[in-house]
Protein backbone atom coordinates (compact mmCIF):
# COMPACT_ATOMS: atom_id res chain seq x y z
CA UNK A 1 0.00 0.00 0.00
CA UNK A 2 3.03 2.39 1.03
CA UNK A 3 4.46 1.45 -2.54
CA UNK A 4 1.22 2.37 -4.59
CA UNK A 5 0.43 5.86 -2.57
CA UNK A 6 4.11 6.87 -3.43
CA UNK A 7 3.39 5.66 -7.13
CA UNK A 8 0.46 7.88 -6.93
CA UNK A 9 2.47 10.87 -5.31
CA UNK A 10 5.09 10.69 -8.36
CA UNK A 11 1.89 10.73 -10.19
CA UNK A 12 0.51 13.26 -9.32
CA UNK A 13 3.91 15.26 -9.60
CA UNK A 14 4.50 14.36 -13.25
CA UNK A 15 0.88 15.27 -13.92
CA UNK A 16 1.85 19.03 -12.43
CA UNK A 17 4.89 19.63 -14.04
CA UNK A 18 4.14 17.92 -17.04
CA UNK A 19 8.09 16.49 -17.57
CA UNK A 20 9.62 13.41 -16.06
CA UNK A 21 12.93 15.50 -15.84
CA UNK A 22 11.19 18.28 -14.11
CA UNK A 23 9.33 15.85 -11.63
CA UNK A 24 12.46 14.19 -10.87
CA UNK A 25 14.43 17.67 -9.43
CA UNK A 26 11.10 18.24 -7.20
CA UNK A 27 10.95 15.05 -5.91
CA UNK A 28 15.03 14.27 -6.03
CA UNK A 29 14.72 11.10 -8.01
CA UNK A 30 16.29 10.25 -10.84
CA UNK A 31 14.32 10.70 -13.85
CA UNK A 32 15.14 7.15 -14.65
CA UNK A 33 13.31 6.27 -11.25
CA UNK A 34 10.39 8.29 -12.09
CA UNK A 35 9.65 7.11 -15.67
CA UNK A 36 9.87 3.58 -14.38
CA UNK A 37 7.38 4.09 -11.26
CA UNK A 38 5.05 5.33 -13.75
CA UNK A 39 5.51 2.25 -16.49
CA UNK A 40 4.57 0.12 -13.38
CA UNK A 41 1.40 2.04 -12.09
CA UNK A 42 0.60 2.50 -16.08
CA UNK A 43 1.47 -1.61 -16.03
CA UNK A 44 -0.44 -2.53 -12.65
CA UNK A 45 -3.62 -0.55 -13.78
CA UNK A 46 -3.38 -1.56 -17.36
CA UNK A 47 -4.14 1.89 -19.06
CA UNK A 48 -2.11 4.19 -20.21
CA UNK A 49 -1.47 7.67 -18.21
CA UNK A 50 0.32 9.62 -20.20
CA UNK A 51 1.04 10.72 -23.91
CA UNK A 52 4.94 10.99 -24.65
CA UNK A 53 5.65 14.25 -26.74
CA UNK A 54 8.94 15.76 -27.39
CA UNK A 55 8.06 18.75 -25.25
CA UNK A 56 7.26 16.24 -22.13
CA UNK A 57 4.14 14.23 -21.06
CA UNK A 58 0.03 14.99 -21.76
CA UNK A 59 -2.60 13.25 -19.36
CA UNK A 60 -4.43 11.21 -21.36
CA UNK A 61 -8.68 10.83 -20.82
CA UNK A 62 -8.06 7.88 -18.14
CA UNK A 63 -5.04 9.78 -17.19
CA UNK A 64 -6.92 13.10 -16.51
CA UNK A 65 -9.65 10.99 -14.74
CA UNK A 66 -7.16 9.53 -12.15
CA UNK A 67 -5.22 12.89 -11.80
CA UNK A 68 -8.71 14.45 -10.72
CA UNK A 69 -9.53 11.57 -7.58
CA UNK A 70 -5.91 11.47 -6.98
CA UNK A 71 -5.69 15.32 -6.22
CA UNK A 72 -8.10 14.97 -3.74
CA UNK A 73 -6.92 11.98 -2.27
CA UNK A 74 -3.73 13.17 -2.02
CA UNK A 75 -5.48 16.66 -0.12
CA UNK A 76 -7.25 14.73 2.35
CA UNK A 77 -4.16 13.16 2.96
CA UNK A 78 -1.72 16.49 3.52
CA UNK A 79 -4.94 18.03 5.98
CA UNK A 80 -4.93 14.84 8.03
CA UNK A 81 -0.82 15.44 7.93
CA UNK A 82 -1.09 18.53 8.84
CA UNK A 83 -3.48 18.04 11.74
CA UNK A 84 -1.75 15.39 13.21
CA UNK A 85 1.44 18.26 13.07
CA UNK A 86 -1.08 20.09 14.89
CA UNK A 87 -1.26 17.64 17.72
CA UNK A 88 2.37 17.39 17.99
CA UNK A 89 2.69 20.56 18.34
CA UNK A 90 0.03 21.60 20.56
CA UNK A 91 -1.98 23.61 17.95
CA UNK A 92 -5.40 21.47 18.83
CA UNK A 93 -6.51 19.00 20.77
CA UNK A 94 -8.27 18.43 24.15
CA UNK A 95 -7.30 18.19 28.10
CA UNK A 96 -9.62 16.76 30.70
CA UNK A 97 -8.56 17.52 34.01
CA UNK A 98 -10.30 16.62 37.50
CA UNK A 99 -10.09 18.89 40.42
CA UNK A 100 -11.77 20.18 43.71
CA UNK A 101 -13.22 23.79 43.83
CA UNK A 102 -10.56 24.71 46.30
CA UNK A 103 -7.33 23.51 44.47
CA UNK A 104 -8.85 24.76 41.34
CA UNK A 105 -9.25 28.19 43.04
CA UNK A 106 -6.28 28.25 45.17
CA UNK A 107 -3.23 26.13 43.12
CA UNK A 108 -4.45 25.46 39.81
CA UNK A 109 -5.61 28.55 38.26
CA UNK A 110 -2.34 30.44 37.55
CA UNK A 111 -1.30 26.93 35.81
CA UNK A 112 -4.42 27.04 33.61
CA UNK A 113 -4.39 30.42 32.77
CA UNK A 114 -0.33 29.70 31.71
CA UNK A 115 -1.55 26.76 29.80
CA UNK A 116 -4.19 28.85 27.98
CA UNK A 117 -2.18 31.37 26.74
CA UNK A 118 1.14 28.96 25.54
CA UNK A 119 -1.62 26.93 24.03
CA UNK A 120 -4.59 28.59 22.54
CA UNK A 121 -5.80 25.66 20.44
CA UNK A 122 -5.90 23.12 23.13
CA UNK A 123 -9.25 23.13 24.48
CA UNK A 124 -9.74 22.79 28.23
CA UNK A 125 -12.18 20.23 29.99
CA UNK A 126 -12.25 20.74 34.12
CA UNK A 127 -14.51 18.39 36.07
CA UNK A 128 -14.76 19.42 39.32
CA UNK A 129 -15.36 16.75 41.87
CA UNK A 130 -13.79 15.61 45.54
CA UNK A 131 -10.55 13.53 45.54
CA UNK A 132 -12.34 9.88 45.45
CA UNK A 133 -14.51 11.20 42.85
CA UNK A 134 -12.18 12.64 40.78
CA UNK A 135 -10.12 8.87 41.61
CA UNK A 136 -13.25 7.43 39.47
CA UNK A 137 -13.26 9.72 36.68
CA UNK A 138 -10.06 9.54 35.92
CA UNK A 139 -10.39 5.18 35.69
CA UNK A 140 -13.70 5.61 33.53
CA UNK A 141 -11.73 7.61 30.86
CA UNK A 142 -13.65 11.38 31.90
CA UNK A 143 -10.67 12.57 32.70
CA UNK A 144 -7.20 12.47 31.18
CA UNK A 145 -5.01 13.76 34.64
CA UNK A 146 -6.86 15.06 38.27
CA UNK A 147 -5.25 17.45 40.66
CA UNK A 148 -5.83 15.87 44.38
CA UNK A 149 -5.40 15.93 47.84
CA UNK A 150 -3.10 13.22 48.91
CA UNK A 151 -2.61 11.01 49.99
CA UNK A 152 -4.28 7.99 47.74
CA UNK A 153 -3.76 4.92 47.45
CA UNK A 154 -4.83 2.86 44.12
CA UNK A 155 -2.68 0.77 42.85
CA UNK A 156 -4.18 1.53 39.14
CA UNK A 157 -2.98 5.48 39.43
CA UNK A 158 0.18 6.60 39.37
CA UNK A 159 0.58 9.45 41.75
CA UNK A 160 2.85 12.38 41.59
CA UNK A 161 3.14 14.70 44.66
CA UNK A 162 3.83 18.18 43.54
CA UNK A 163 3.09 20.64 46.69
CA UNK A 164 3.10 20.54 49.98
CA UNK A 165 0.58 21.68 52.02
CA UNK A 166 0.22 22.23 55.82
CA UNK A 167 -3.46 21.56 57.76
CA UNK A 168 -3.74 24.11 61.10
CA UNK A 169 -6.69 25.99 62.82
CA UNK A 170 -7.27 29.44 63.08
CA UNK A 171 -10.12 31.95 64.35
CA UNK A 172 -11.10 35.07 64.32
CA UNK A 173 -10.70 37.98 66.89
CA UNK A 174 -13.35 36.50 69.35
CA UNK A 175 -10.86 33.62 70.22
CA UNK A 176 -7.62 35.37 69.21
CA UNK A 177 -7.00 34.87 73.07
CA UNK A 178 -5.78 30.94 72.33
CA UNK A 179 -2.91 32.20 69.86
CA UNK A 180 -0.53 33.45 72.83
CA UNK A 181 0.42 29.79 73.56
CA UNK A 182 -0.08 26.81 71.74
CA UNK A 183 -3.40 24.72 72.61
CA UNK A 184 -3.18 20.95 73.59
CA UNK A 185 -5.54 18.35 71.21
CA UNK A 186 -7.88 18.31 74.10
CA UNK A 187 -8.98 21.62 74.80
CA UNK A 188 -8.77 22.26 71.18
CA UNK A 189 -11.58 19.17 70.81
CA UNK A 190 -13.68 21.47 73.48
CA UNK A 191 -14.06 24.45 71.29
CA UNK A 192 -16.55 24.56 68.66
CA UNK A 193 -15.11 23.54 65.60
CA UNK A 194 -15.75 24.38 61.88
CA UNK A 195 -14.58 21.29 59.01
CA UNK A 196 -15.17 20.82 55.90
CA UNK A 197 -17.59 17.72 54.92
CA UNK A 198 -16.41 14.45 56.04
CA UNK A 199 -16.56 13.28 52.02
CA UNK A 200 -13.36 15.34 51.37
CA UNK A 201 -10.01 14.35 51.55
CA UNK A 202 -8.65 16.93 53.61
CA UNK A 203 -11.35 16.39 56.21
CA UNK A 204 -10.38 12.10 56.17
CA UNK A 205 -6.57 12.81 56.89
CA UNK A 206 -7.47 15.63 59.66
CA UNK A 207 -10.27 12.87 61.57
CA UNK A 208 -7.55 10.36 61.07
CA UNK A 209 -4.74 12.26 62.63
CA UNK A 210 -7.20 12.71 65.67
CA UNK A 211 -8.30 8.96 66.03
CA UNK A 212 -5.03 8.17 66.34
CA UNK A 213 -4.49 10.11 69.19
CA UNK A 214 -7.98 8.99 70.76
CA UNK A 215 -10.07 11.48 69.68
CA UNK A 216 -13.29 12.06 68.09
CA UNK A 217 -14.11 15.04 65.70
CA UNK A 218 -17.50 16.50 66.48
CA UNK A 219 -17.20 20.02 64.42
CA UNK A 220 -20.69 22.37 65.50
CA UNK A 221 -20.00 23.16 61.44
CA UNK A 222 -19.89 21.09 58.57
CA UNK A 223 -19.23 22.73 54.91
CA UNK A 224 -18.73 21.97 51.77
CA UNK A 225 -16.84 24.91 50.57
CA UNK A 226 -13.39 25.95 51.95
CA UNK A 227 -14.28 29.92 51.86
CA UNK A 228 -17.01 29.28 54.11
CA UNK A 229 -14.84 27.66 56.39
CA UNK A 230 -12.82 30.70 55.88
CA UNK A 231 -15.45 33.57 56.59
CA UNK A 232 -17.13 31.43 59.33
CA UNK A 233 -14.01 31.56 61.57
CA UNK A 234 -13.61 35.18 59.94
CA UNK A 235 -17.25 36.19 61.74
CA UNK A 236 -16.60 34.24 65.03
CA UNK A 237 -18.75 31.42 64.56
CA UNK A 238 -15.95 28.95 65.71
CA UNK A 239 -12.10 27.52 65.14
CA UNK A 240 -11.83 26.27 61.58
CA UNK A 241 -9.69 23.87 59.90
CA UNK A 242 -8.01 25.29 56.74
CA UNK A 243 -5.13 24.51 54.91
CA UNK A 244 -2.25 27.26 55.31
CA UNK A 245 -1.54 27.85 52.10
CA UNK A 246 -4.24 28.55 50.87
CA UNK A 247 -5.45 30.76 53.89
CA UNK A 248 -2.43 33.41 53.47
CA UNK A 249 -4.35 36.30 52.20
CA UNK A 250 -7.16 36.31 55.69
CA UNK A 251 -3.77 35.52 57.79
CA UNK A 252 -2.18 38.60 56.28
CA UNK A 253 -4.62 40.95 56.04
CA UNK A 254 -5.43 39.76 59.68
CA UNK A 255 -8.86 38.22 59.50
CA UNK A 256 -7.87 35.56 60.45
CA UNK A 257 -5.62 34.46 63.11
CA UNK A 258 -3.46 30.72 63.40
CA UNK A 259 -3.65 28.65 66.75
CA UNK A 260 -0.99 26.96 67.29
CA UNK A 261 -0.94 23.28 68.60
CA UNK A 262 1.34 21.28 70.88
CA UNK A 263 1.23 19.04 68.69
CA UNK A 264 1.26 19.58 64.72
CA UNK A 265 -0.80 18.05 61.94
CA UNK A 266 1.41 16.48 59.83
CA UNK A 267 2.17 18.13 56.40
CA UNK A 268 0.53 16.19 53.38
CA UNK A 269 0.23 16.81 49.34
CA UNK A 270 -1.78 17.92 46.78
CA UNK A 271 -0.56 15.77 44.25
CA UNK A 272 -1.17 14.78 39.97
CA UNK A 273 -2.81 11.57 39.04
CA UNK A 274 -3.71 9.61 35.92
CA UNK A 275 -3.96 5.67 34.71
CA UNK A 276 -0.54 3.79 35.23
CA UNK A 277 -1.97 1.92 31.83
CA UNK A 278 -2.98 4.52 29.45
CA UNK A 279 -0.06 7.04 27.80
CA UNK A 280 -0.59 10.67 28.47
CA UNK A 281 -1.39 12.73 25.44
CA UNK A 282 1.31 15.19 24.58
CA UNK A 283 -0.66 17.60 26.11
CA UNK A 284 -1.02 16.14 29.07
CA UNK A 285 2.13 15.50 29.16
CA UNK A 286 3.23 19.29 28.76
CA UNK A 287 0.53 20.58 31.61
CA UNK A 288 2.33 17.61 34.03
CA UNK A 289 5.48 18.44 33.17
CA UNK A 290 4.55 22.17 33.61
CA UNK A 291 3.21 22.07 37.84
CA UNK A 292 6.09 19.92 38.69
CA UNK A 293 8.80 21.70 36.84
CA UNK A 294 7.26 25.09 38.39
CA UNK A 295 6.31 23.32 42.34
CA UNK A 296 9.41 20.66 42.11
CA UNK A 297 11.75 22.28 39.96
CA UNK A 298 12.12 19.49 37.59
CA UNK A 299 9.30 17.50 35.28
CA UNK A 300 8.73 14.03 36.82
CA UNK A 301 10.84 11.29 35.00
CA UNK A 302 8.05 8.87 34.55
CA UNK A 303 5.32 10.92 32.35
Amino acid sequence: MIGKLDAYRIFNVVSQNKSFSKAAQELFMTQSAVSQAISKLEKELEIPLFYRTSKGVVLTNEGKLLNKHINSALGIINVAEDKMLEFKTLKTGQLRIGVGDTISRYFLLPYLEKFHKGYPGIKLNILNGTTTEICDFIKSGKVDVGVCNLPIHDEHLQVIPCKEIQDIFVCGEKYKNLTTQPVSLEYLMGMPLIFLERKSNSRRFVDQFFKKRGFHVSPVFELGSFDLVLEFAKINLGISCVIKEFSRDYLERGDLYEIKLEEEIPKRNIGICYLKSVPLSRAAKKFVGNIHTSEVGQPPLDV
